[in-house]
């Protein structure tokens, strides 16, 4: 059995300041997160902020092409010359606020890995679709549009994060349960491309984690760590989520 090594990442979304960019710095760089790997998503324009020494930094988005008339964008490129190790693509807010297909986010999590980038894959289900008992045709689809465009050696050094829609900002969270059957069947189908992928391949879960929870649904069997949203602002509760990883 292949031990994975538990992820907590955080993404800041449109929020965030330069002094906030600093004092998170200096706070996190006093900790040792050797048991755990952990990632900052903040706005682009304030990577370069960052002084990352016990942790890695990530974009929140890239565009799937290299260059050229796309105002707006950020290649991957850009991303890793601010210092990203990571980017977070398919996030369920461009999804559903940008029109992004599941195959643009295939594509997307390609030029990741051209760039030298670790894709943070995000898939999730709305509440009509969980109310609709289809969760697992919805997701399925997702990762198939990835399994489309990736080798299963490049879906290998990607990370995979379920986000129930209906869980994210709302402060309704899946419970344990809920959440380890969403992420079995990930593992699942992982496992059915090959089984050292589902072995290997972290997932994590993302919607409403906070300190108060996180340790449940990080003992998870299936559950690898957390993509963090609101909390991920809070210094002191980002380290007791990252901690609870351990």
């Amino acid at each position: 059995m292949i031990k994975r090594t538990p992820m907590v990442a955080g993404n800041w979304k449109m929020n965030g300041s330069r002094s906030l960019v600093e004092s998170f710095s200096d706070t996190l760089n006093t900790h040792s997160f050797k048991e755990v790997d952990v990632v900052v998503c903040p706005p682009s324009g304030y990577l370069s902020f960052f002084v990352a020494e016990t942790f890695d930094t990530g974009g929140q988005d890239l565009s799937a092409q290299d260059n050229g008339a796309h105002t707006g964008d950020m290649s991957g490129t850009m991303l890793t010359e601010l210092g990203a190790r990571y980017v977070i693509v398919g996030h369920s807010e461009r999804r559903e606020n940008h029109g992004e297909s599941n195959e643009l986010v295939a594509d997307k999590a390609l030029k990741a890995l051209d760039n030298k980038l670790v894709p943070i894959i995000c898939v999730g289900e709305s509440l009509s679709i969980r109310e609709q008992n289809k969760v697992n045709d919805f997701v399925g689809a997702q990762l198939a549009a990835v399994f489309d465009v990736l080798t299963t050696e490049q879906v290998s050094k990607c990370v995979i994060a379920y986000e129930p829609i209906w869980a994210i900002g709302t402060g309704k969270t899946a419970s344990p349960e809920q959440a380890q059957e969403v992420h079995a069947f990930i593992r699942e189908t992982l496992a059915g491309k090959e089984k050292s992928l589902a072995e290997k391949t972290r997932v994590l879960y993302g919607g409403s984690v906070k300190p108060d929870n996180a340790a449940q649904l990080f003992a998870q069997p299936d559950i690898d760590g957390g993509l963090i949203g609101g909390a991920s602002l809070k210094t002191e509760d980002f380290i007791a989520i990252c901690q609870a990883a351990i």
